[in-house]
């Protein structure tokens, strides 16, 4: 266990250890503010805690601009020893030839013991092989839950809903109330990507793209996906579901200005709406369809990971090897779950938060985490699927036409689907 250590004398620790012979390793990531901070202080608890490394971590801007600098650095011959890779950008890192090496393959090569089965369910496998083995490290790992109102549902007389159909028979209630009934942030994570992944339903061919990248396609014209966008641009009409485009905190705002009863958004933005929301507030699981068959399985987990940049030295590996195994200690990840609101990857992480009473005190940190332990099904388990950043810019700019009432739902997933499998084309070549 870490023994607590003031700022100060962890600082003074991060400069010491940097001077003697420990092996020194760069950490590149895409976060700023808070987030930015807490890394920091995982670091110097990492350097505090042994005299052989010395790790520097170093902001690359968001999370895009990291990517984009880790690719270019490991081609200049120049890449850090870990490089953080958010969901979207998983097949492009995992997908480059000789870029990374597999976090479980440096752990155990270090002398470690990896238990894949000590990871919550959800965190499993999205950043893993399609046989199951680690190759990025979770890291800054979310789920897409469901924020509530309390003040919105007392006075609209009304429960939380569990499944969609429960939301449409409470939604006339909630805008009687004076509530907008439902917002949401991001449309390709939550009510896309991880509407496969609540229902239970096969998103792309390949398995999910895991298998292979030669002649991956896409199933968005599957009819349970229109179903769902026909009903948020009927609810959009009839005032039950508002969009404000495809700016996150756009839509995160009104729900903490107390206009809006129900609000999509991401369990790590647990921590923030603490000290911005404007009213008492709770949380639930993200609701799925009761008419589709097997769904209400499992959410998969948005956020980022840690990825082993190969071409270094065994000393690096083995401090990079060290530094994982510091990372996933129960003390560590509660620290990181509490600091940031961001899930503990891990069970015992977890069952060390929950027997210190912390849910009791904040239940609304523990509904990501449960979420992510539901039972899995068969599509579970999220998408491996190159150039999705940039498809992700086709979903949003489509989906702005839908509530624009430029297009139809069925026209632009249709359009969605020819131009992503084209791009879905492109990148098997060019990882090929």
């Amino acid at each position: 266990m870490i023994k607590n250590i003031s700022m100060a004398a962890l600082a003074v620790t991060f400069t010491a250890t940097s001077s003697f012979a420990a092996t020194n390793i760069t950490w590149w990531h895409g976060m700023g503010g808070r987030n930015g901070e807490v890394i920091n202080e995982v670091a110097q608890k990492f350097n505090a805690a042994q005299t052989t490394c010395a790790l520097t971590p170093v902001s690359k801007g968001t999370y895009e601009e990291a990517l984009a600098a880790g690719i270019a650095a490991f081609r200049s011959g120049e890449q850090p020893n870990i490089l953080q890779v958010f969901d979207a950008g998983a097949a492009t890192i995992i997908n480059a030839k000789g870029a990374v090496i597999p976090a479980e393959d440096l752990i155990t090569k270090a002398g470690y013991t990896f238990d894949r089965d000590a990871f919550i369910e959800g965190v499993k496998y999205f950043y893993a092989a399609a046989d199951g083995k680690f190759v990025g490290m979770p890291f800054n790992s979310s789920a897409p839950i469901m924020y509530i109102n309390d003040e919105a549902l007392k006075k609209a007389g009304v429960e939380a809903p569990s499944t969609w159909e429960e939301f449409e028979a409470i939604a006339p209630k909630l805008k009687e109330a004076g509530f907008i009934p439902l917002v949401q942030s991001q449309l390709t994570w939550e009510f896309t990507e991880n509407f496969f992944s609540r229902n239970n339903i096969q998103f792309a061919s390949n398995n999910n793209g895991y298998d292979s990248v030669v002649d991956t396609k896409m199933h968005l014209t599957d009819p349970n996906l229109v179903m769902m966008f026909d009903k948020l641009k009927s609810w959009s009409d009839n005032g039950y579901f508002a969009y404000y485009g495809a700016g996150w905190s756009d839509n995160q705002k009104p729900f903490e200005e107390n206009k809006v009863a129900l609000w999509i958004g991401s369990s790590g933005s647990f921590g923030g709406l603490q000290k911005t929301a404007q009213m008492p507030f709770s949380a639930t699981f993200l609701p799925y369809w009761g008419s589709i068959k097997g769904a209400g399985t499992n959410t998969f987990i948005g956020g980022a990971a840690l990825f082993a940049m190969a071409g270094k030295s065994d000393e690096e590996n083995k401090c990079v090897a060290d530094f994982f195994q510091f990372l996933t200690s129960p003390d560590v990840q509660k620290f990181y779950h509490q600091a940031t609101g961001y899930v503990a990857i891990t069970k015992a992480a977890y069952e060390l938060a929950k027997a210190e009473g912390y849910y009791n005190e904040k239940p609304a940190a523990e509904v990501g985490i449960k979420q992510l332990m539901l039972p899995s099904g068969e599509w579970s388990k999220g998408y491996r699927l190159g150039f999705y950043p940039q498809i992700r810019e086709i979903m949003e700019r489509e989906y702005g036409r839908i509530f624009a009432g430029e297009t139809t739902v069925k026209e632009a997933f249709e359009t969605i689907e020819k131009e992503g499998n084209e791009l879905l084309a492109r990148f098997a070549k060019t990882a090929g």
